[in-house]
């Protein structure tokens, strides 16, 4: 495993919509692990997409305190509710903003085994879920924030 570089700011590659990854491999289990172990060695971070450590694969590592989701080619198939909540971005250090996310959501995506898994979150868990898809489409949360703020 290795630590890489977050990407931040103006950075290009967060503008960009990432691939969709054809075959689960060791090459994208190898980056997955990277992804982890880069954002247990980050402060304040509870999720990472791929494009944030220069990868353009539509993958994402959420670690919320209740363990690692490693996800592969995550897709909202449903959304209920909204919430408008303080957001982050370890992408955009020193800012937040308030966002409206759904309350809720169901996401299918692969496992790092390349097996169908789905997930059904609400509240915080939805709106990192939300937050990590629209890194993948290259939209990052300062484009739906209502309020942005610097500490």
């Amino acid at each position: 495993m290795a630590l890489r570089e977050i990407r931040t700011n103006d950075d290009s590659i967060l503008r960009k919509k990432s691939k969709s990854v054809e075959q689960v491999n060791d090459r994208i289990r190898m980056i997955l692990d990277d992804m982890v172990e880069t954002l247990h060695n980050t402060p304040n971070g509870g999720a990472l997409a791929a494009n944030q450590v220069g990868v353009l694969r539509r993958l994402v590592v959420i670690d919320l305190g209740e363990g690692v989701k490693k996800l592969i080619n995550p897709v909202i198939v449903s959304s209920q509710g909204e919430q408008f909540e303080p957001e982050a971005c370890l992408s955009f250090p020193g800012l937040w903003g308030r966002v409206r996310r759904p309350q809720s959501v169901v996401v299918k995506a692969l496992d790092e085994n390349g097996c169908e898994t789905e997930i059904h979150a609400s509240d915080f868990m939805a709106k990192c879920l939300c937050h990590e898809i629209d890194h993948l489409d290259g939209i990052v949360f300062i484009d739906k924030a209502e309020e942005l703020m610097e500490d």
